[in-house]
């Protein structure tokens, strides 16, 4: 397949894109060369649209109503659906992420998902149209509980190493992110164990100082959870967790753009300060209702409403969204707070720098979005590019 007349992140002018019979990407050569002119290629012509990789979503905690945290065995088809839905929303991979729960539960949870890992590997050739569980992210239990928000207290551990490997059990491998408030671990050994795994070290639910934070990135810290979500808000004289990130130009910040969980102008400032997707990465911290409509939701031995999209605790704690990631990528350009091609960086390729995966590049599976503006309507749209597509 060659598509034409294609803008790609990183190059000038138009391009095109060459995919050999395997699906990989072969060649990326100006739209005005005359290399690889096979008149037995499929031709497809984006007249000028944006190509990319699919989304990366670091944290999503469910999907179609199951909780990521109540996973059993009996959950491993659900865990395959969810896959599928989220590649029919833009997503090549996603991050199972585990809230604060007992650690029965996470134990549980993490073996369901090595399951599915090991299935999802051992089919490699047989599942098409899914998003790839990339790794778990822990989210928890190691948090302030001051910025719990909607994390339950009575399962909030001291982040210490004999904690971590109680939490882990035997499936570290399979953890690619843990959130954790670095001000509590009073050894300072957690961040060095974690990172000693291959574990990328998130802060989040922290009332970390400026100075803590500080150390925390010194020992391997190199993400923040959710900008702006359970921490300190920014202050001129008290810069906080938040500040620290945004100056250290090795640390990732999180961000969700539903516009509930940060004001549009928030956002606008975040990324003006931290250079853009070279600082930020988009996530959706979508709930288990994703994927259904708008209603009441078990979500552990409480109840979450969903409304527009929003859901809330019945003391009306934000809990987080149900929108697809993408959805966020829209949002920042029909709100005005970063061009096309920023927006799309930061839901496909910030986040998988910030956790070391190589972005658009030669040599991979052609996994492949085509994007759309419509200037009249102020829309951002995308599909997927698939074998004949017209």
């Amino acid at each position: 397949m060659e598509i034409i007349n294609a803008k790609i992140i990183g190059y000038p002018n138009l391009q095109r894109i060459i995919i050999n019979e395997n699906g990989i990407i072969q060649e990326i050569i100006p739209q005005d060369s005359s290399k690889f002119t096979l008149e037995s290629q499929q031709v497809l012509n984006v007249k000028g649209d944006w190509i990319s990789l699919g989304g990366i979503d670091l944290q999503i905690n469910g999907g179609l109503g199951l909780a990521f945290p109540d996973l059993e065995e009996k959950h491993l088809d659900k865990i395959d659906a969810i896959s599928q839905y989220l590649w029919q929303q833009g997503v090549d991979g996603f991050c199972p992420t585990i809230v604060t729960t007992s650690k029965e539960k996470i134990n549980r949870s993490l073996s369901v998902i090595s399951l599915a890992i090991a299935h999802q590997n051992n089919q490699s050739s047989l599942q098409k149209n899914r998003a790839k569980i990339i790794g778990v992210h822990l989210e928890g239990p190691f948090l302030n509980y001051e910025k719990r928000g909607a994390h339950p207290a009575e399962y909030l551990l001291p982040p210490t190493v004999e904690n971590a490997k109680e939490i882990l059990g035997d499936y570290s491998q399979i953890v690619t992110i843990m959130t954790m408030a670095s001000e509590l671990d009073k050894t300072g050994e957690l961040i060095p164990y974690l990172k000693s795994l291959g574990i990328t070290i998130s802060l989040g639910h922290s009332l970390a100082t400026a100075e803590e934070a500080k150390i925390a990135f010194e020992k391997g810290a190199s993400m923040v959870t959710h900008a702006f979500n359970a921490m300190p808000s920014l202050h001129h004289r008290k810069p906080g967790l938040l500040g620290e990130a945004i100056v250290n130009e090795n640390v990732y910040c999180g961000l969700i753009a539903d516009g509930q969980h940060v004001y549009p102008t928030t956002m606008k400032l975040l990324l003006k300060a931290s250079d853009y997707h070279k600082g930020i990465f988009l996530v959706s911290d979508a709930l288990s209702p994703i994927g259904l409509p708008d209603g009441i939701y078990p979500w552990d031995d409480r109840q979450i409403e969903v409304k527009n999209g929003t859901a809330r605790l019945k003391d009306d704690t934000l809990a987080g969204t149900t929108l697809p990631l993408l959805v966020g990528v829209e949002n920042l350009v029909k709100w005005g707070i970063c061009d096309v091609e920023t927006a799309i960086l930061l839901a496909t390729e910030s986040p998988r720098m910030a956790i070391g995966m190589s972005g658009f590049s030669l040599g991979q599976k052609a996994n492949l979005l085509r994007w759309h503006w419509h200037q009249e309507k102020n829309q951002l749209s995308w599909k997927r590019i698939i074998a004949m597509d017209k």
